[in-house]
């Protein structure tokens, strides 16, 4: 097969996985999200309601991060060691993270153990964002160190908590009934003001910060095909705030995820050709063309029984939580 081919698998697979990545972050998000809250919640009935409402999904939302760490190290085996030796700690936080909710979930139904591991399911929710954010301001800098790429990273763990939270927040307000719905709401409004803000900064210190704004901003059409999708979040954003104003269960779960889906776009366009900003290219960081070809009939298999089974779960599991497991209408 040719270099067109080559070009073209690889660029497949960079739209594959940022695909993945989105799919994660909207379904883990909201989970972490309902984590992270927890920890602003005394009532122990209420975090038996706030996980009644992950219970039955959690896990195979976390499938998404598996099989996103399996595509990266088969298709761009190069991005790959590249992330991981600069990202090794931040990585190890994630999963410590991961494996701290995942316990708790489990053992949180323990008599004399119980609010401690209320508690571990919390801060093992917002070690996990705040790994995810620390991760995601570095790969936007170009992994370049210094005390300004610092305060970018910072920002961005602010950003990526805070947009979980606002996940979390819309997902209890579609899933819980009374005051803990009333209460998610309120903080669905200072979430998403907060997370709005974070990315109004980001995008303001890309622009001076990192290699991202100089080097792939000023390109022809770039520019203006960002300022459509920020034109297109903004709107998101305004329609989160009216959905929240007027009542709706569904209507600011649905715009928060659009609005993370539009963001993600633009995180695309930006990296794009890159996979690290002045660092590494998507083609040339690329597996060979046959493994590329090889791995993408595989997950032709795969993404269609992921997706499904996960809109399966949603469906089977919607409806308002009520507490003790059932489900308004039952």
């Amino acid at each position: 097969m040719d270099n067109t081919t080559h070009t073209m698998l690889a660029i497949t697979w960079f739209g594959l996985i940022g695909l993945m990545l989105v799919f994660y972050v909207v379904t883990d998000g909201f989970d972490l999200g309902i984590g992270i809250l927890s920890l602003l919640r005394k009532r122990r009935e209420d975090h038996d309601v706030m996980v009644q409402t992950i219970g039955h999904v959690w896990d195979a939302n976390e499938t998404w991060l598996v099989v996103l760490g399996g595509a990266l190290f088969g298709a761009f085996p190069d991005a790959y060691a590249l992330l991981l030796q600069d990202l090794y700690l931040p990585v190890m936080l994630l999963i410590a993270g991961l494996i701290m909710r995942g316990a708790a979930i489990e053992f949180r139904h323990s008599v004399s153990h119980g609010v401690l591991w209320d508690k571990v399911f919390g801060i093992g929710s917002l070690v996990a964002a705040i790994a995810q954010g620390v991760i995601l301001g570095k790969v936007l800098t170009g992994l370049a160190p210094g005390e300004l790429s610092g305060v970018f990273v910072a920002v961005s763990a602010v950003g990526v908590v805070a947009g979980y939270s606002l996940l979390g927040s819309t997902y209890l307000v579609k899933r819980t009934v009374g005051t803990l719905e009333q209460w998610s709401r309120r903080l669905a409004l200072l979430s998403a003001f907060v997370t709005v803000a974070a990315a109004v900064v980001l995008t303001a210190a890309t622009w001076f910060i990192s290699a991202v704004g100089h080097e792939r901003w000023t390109q022809p059409g770039v520019f203006h095909l960002l300022i459509a999708l920020g034109v297109a979040a903004g709107l998101a954003f305004a329609y989160i705030m009216g959905a929240l104003y007027l009542g709706s269960s569904s209507g600011p779960f649905r715009a928060s995820v659009a609005l993370f889906f539009l963001s993600f776009a633009g995180l695309a366009v930006s990296l794009f050709p890159d996979f690290v900003p002045g660092k590494l290219g998507i083609v040339e960081s690329a597996s060979d063309t046959s493994t590329l070809a090889f791995m993408l009939i595989g997950i032709g298999v795969i993404f269609p029984v992921m997706i499904g089974y996960n809109l399966y779960q949603y469906y089977i599991f919607r409806g308002k939580v009520k507490g003790n497991g059932v489900r308004a209408g039952e």
